[in-house]
This record gives C-alpha cells, structure tokens and sequence, in this order.
C-alpha cells in the first residue's frame, strides 16, 4: 500500500519552473470586445503579493468552452481562443489580462451562470491553489440569477467575486486573508 506524503508549499521557485510568457493575452489588443482586466493580490496584512501566479479559464463569447466536453454545437467555437490565461505578479503584486466577456454558461440543475471567469491562485504559502471567480459589473440580472454566485448568502462576501469598472477596463484586487478577504471555493 503506498503511503500518503503530505502537501507541500509552493515555493519561492514558481516561475523558474512554469513557462507563461504571453499567456495573459487571450485576445489580441485590438480586439474590438478586448477587455483589460486589472488587479493585485494582497496577503491578510494588506502587503503585495510579488510572487504569485493567477490562472484564468473562461467560456468565448458565446458562452462555449474551448474543451472537448463542450460539446453543444448550436454555440461556435472561436478559432484560436482557449479560455485559459496565466500571469505572474509584478513586484508590485499586479497582473493583468486582456480577454472579452464570455458568455453564459449552465450552471447547476440546468440554470445559467452569469458570466464570469474562474481564477486560480499559486502563492507562497498555500498548501494547495485557491480558486474564486471574477463576475463582471454590467451584468446586475444575469448576477441575480447566479446560481453559484448566490449560494454565497452573505453579500458582502459576494462583493468581493465583482470586479470593479476602472479606467480602460476593470479591476479585480484578490485578498487572501484579513479584511476584504476574497471568498474562495472549496473545490
């Protein structure tokens, strides 16, 4: 019978070890939907994160997933869009995408999701990634309706998976503990 060995931290090796170069962009700039979408990631006493690594996965446009379980061919498949985006922190703790809004997508018992993107977190210090999600400002009815998004019953902890309308696109700060602390999901 083998043996358990437990979790280990990501260490301070993470970007010697995980090529991402160029993986932010899941669309060109110029893009006529391209959206910037912005933000940094706080530890639990407000400092930078200079050291993390977000990953991305969204539906296109059309609310279809670029996975060969998607298979619901009444939706197109965007040529060349895989839904998945990586980026890495600056010094500052910043990241960025540049992505569209994808559409939405069934949810639990059928029902649709508003649109959103699922997020990855790799930092030092967790024993294994977090994962929350982006939901977009605009879409107030369809985030009504978010099965998922609702099952968070207190509102200020759905506040935090809205992203925020800035100037040239939207910002996302991820907090992983202490005030503001970004819900996460136990998957």
């Amino acid at each position: 019978m083998p043996s358990l060995t437990p979790s280990q931290t990501i260490g301070p090796f993470l970007a010697i070890q995980i090529p991402y170069a160029g993986e932010e962009r899941l669309v060109p700039e110029n893009d006529p939907d391209a959206i910037h979408l912005r933000g940094t990631i706080y530890d639990g006493e407000g400092a930078v994160v200079d050291d993390a690594l977000i990953e991305i996965w969204q539906a296109n446009r059309a609310g279809r997933y670029a996975h060969p379980e998607d298979q619901r061919d009444e939706l197109p498949v965007e040529e060349g869009f895989t839904g998945f985006g990586r980026c890495a922190t600056d010094v500052e703790g910043r990241f960025e995408f540049i992505t569209v809004k994808p559409g939405r997508v069934p949810g639990p018992n059928g029902r649709l999701q508003a649109p959103h993107l699922d997020v990855s977190v790799f930092a030092r210090g967790l024993l294994k990634r977090l994962v929350t999600r982006i939901y977009f400002p605009d879409e107030a009815d369809a985030n009504a309706e978010d099965p998922v998004l609702y099952a968070i019953e207190d509102p200020e902890e759905r506040e935090t998976l809205l992203a925020i309308p800035e100037e040239g696109g939207l910002r996302f700060d991820i907090h992983l503990q202490g005030d503001g602390e970004t819900a996460f999901f136990v998957v």
